[in-house]
């Protein structure tokens, strides 16, 4: 079956994601007083308000909802934002000093534990499945873990700040980057010799004129995805590993997997590498992805290739 692509072309960090969480302060006060479903009950309303009024937001689920093999309809569209705002809800119970850590099971930590015994750090690749603060919330739980994650999230201050007032430390760990500088990979670079872990998202083209990125097969179409992670782990001469949370019915499952244990770029094969590697990561957020369909957040069209003047045009 075609699919109809979504219109809208623009930069993931051109859409104001804020608008969305606006009446979610409301919402924690709901799950808060009164429990989880009341919250439901009160937040289906309101979703069934976005979607008939968000056409954008609309469309690009139920491309996504299709590729992915799920229902596209309307109570689908409902389910994949519900999913979002149970995440976004989530991330306030965290910060906000409420979350059940025992509804929490991580896989496949035990080589990133070795290494916080050596006191040494490795670059962790992620994507926005599920809820990405868990990782941050969880370090402050675990002796010796520090992270450092790499964000672009000026385009919803609103919903940093909602986070910030629940508990000043959402903010510490995070650094604003739109483009890599020599001096920032130094730095980063101690901090993974001194044995941080710093996490940047790998789902999500860069935030410049020309960025840079790979092609990749992804839910049957390809797609650009960044190279900077394997750049940064190639110039960092660090381990790669890919992170995942995601939510699985109430509970949630964090997946830590290795992507490669030194990355190498040699100059003439440095294209097919960065290729292989995009496609490595690519192939195991699709296998991720499929297992929790609905918990995968990129409200945009995530298939329109940069540089391009059409939403699906060949690159």
């Amino acid at each position: 079956m075609a699919l109809s692509p979504a219109k809208d072309t623009r930069h993931w960090a051109a859409i104001n994601e804020a608008s969305f969480v606006a009446g979610m302060r409301l919402l924690f006060w709901v799950c808060r007083v009164f429990g989880r479903w009341p919250f439901r009950v009160v937040l289906y309303p309101v979703l069934l308000w976005y979607v008939a009024t968000q056409g954008r937001a609309r469309r690009v689920s139920q491309d996504y909802l299709r590729r992915v093999g799920a229902p596209a309809g309307l109570m689908g569209v409902l389910r994949h934002f519900g999913a979002f705002a149970e995440a976004i809800l989530d991330k306030m119970l965290l910060w906000g000093g409420l979350f059940d850590f025992s509804r929490v099971s991580v896989h496949g930590a035990e080589p990133l534990l070795q290494r916080i015994r050596e006191r040494q750090g490795a670059l962790l690749v992620c994507a926005h499945l599920g809820n990405l603060d868990l990782c941050r919330a969880l370090s402050l739980r675990t002796p010796g873990l520090k992270i450092t994650v790499l964000v672009h999230t000026r385009h919803a201050q609103a919903f940093n700040n909602m986070l910030a007032k629940l508990d000043p430390r959402s903010q510490l760990n995070l650094m604003q980057v739109t483009e890599m500088t020599p001096a920032m990979a130094m730095m980063l670079s101690e901090r993974i010799a001194q044995g941080e872990f710093v996490v940047i998202a790998g789902d999500r083209v860069p935030v410049s004129n020309n960025p840079r990125v790979a092609l990749a097969p992804f839910l049957g179409q390809s797609a650009a995805f960044p190279v900077g992670p394997y750049v940064m782990a190639s110039v960092l001469g660090c381990p790669l590993y890919t992170m995942f949370a995601l939510r699985q019915g109430d509970n949630y499952e964090l997946h830590f997997e290795r992507l490669r244990e030194t990355v190498s770029l040699p100059r003439r094969e440095r294209d097919a590498a960065l290729a292989e590697l995009a496609g490595d990561y690519a192939a195991r957020l699709e296998r991720h992805v499929r297992s929790a369909p609905l918990e995968w957040f990129n409200f945009y069209d995530f298939w329109h290739l940069p540089g391009s003047e059409r939403p699906h045009a060949a690159y």
